[in-house]
């Protein structure tokens, strides 16, 4: 589900003017994303970011970092890395715990707004011991969302372009979502959607528990599989 060796590469996912988006390990059927996004001032914040050759190149493109955020309890990824790396700490949002245990850099916390990039984070606790933030950009309609939503085709049925987990698909999460209409949407797994982000985002939480049954079918045992993985990170 997730390769834990060194990333030989690095292979784009999502372009933009303004960011840039990554697989550090294509083959894995997690697919793990990672993220650089330049704020209204040109510094450049990576998101739940993996390391692999030629990501400094890839982000350098965009400007010099100023922050590397981490989004979700469930991992750190390589943040500690690239923090050491750019000489910046490893920014986190106050409600989440564990990840001073995972990055050999400095943290710094903060509430709800992400550093001069202009995302405001929205706190989610789907499920217990699962917290993770949702980040919006209103001046671009960019939404970022961590481990909740993803594009991962197994996970997708119907006429869904991004999924919620099983787990939430009995009870999603509709409120942090509710007053949202995104021109993109970048996922934590899985490329990010660019083209009617807004009806995809709709449609996603629209019927989810209906779809319950036929998601168990199709990727019951894949999202085990994650679940498992990403526990034993």
């Amino acid at each position: 589900m997730y390769e834990r060796d060194d990333a030989d590469g690095v292979r784009v996912i999502d372009r933009w003017d303004g960011g840039v988006g990554w697989l550090a390990h294509p083959e894995e059927e997690g697919k793990r994303a990672s993220h650089a996004v330049r704020g209204p001032d040109a510094g450049v914040w990576l998101l739940d970011p993996l390391d692999a050759p030629g990501v400094d190149a890839l982000v350098s493109d965009l400007g010099e970092v100023v922050g590397v955020a981490v989004l979700s309890n469930w991992h750190a990824r390589d943040a500690g890395a690239f923090a050491r790396r750019h000489d910046v700490p490893v920014t986190v949002p106050r409600w989440l715990d564990r990840i001073e245990e995972l990055v050999d850099a400095p943290v710094e916390r903060f509430g709800t707004k992400l550093g001069d990039s202009g995302f405001r984070l929205r706190r989610l606790d789907p499920l217990p011991g699962w917290r993770e933030a949702i980040a919006y950009r209103e001046r671009d309609a960019t939404l970022y969302v961590p481990d909740v939503l993803t594009t991962l085709p197994p996970w997708t049925v119907g006429d869904e372009r991004m999924a919620l987990g099983l787990p939430h698909r009995l009870r999603p999460p509709k409120s942090a979502f509710a007053d949202l209409e995104p021109e993109r949407v970048l996922f934590g797994h899985g490329a990010g959607i660019f083209e009617d982000s807004t009806t995809a985002l709709t449609t996603a939480f629209s019927g989810a528990r209906r779809r319950f049954p036929r998601a168990l079918l199709t990727s019951g045992w894949s999202q085990i599989r994650a679940a498992i993985g990403v526990a034993l990170d």
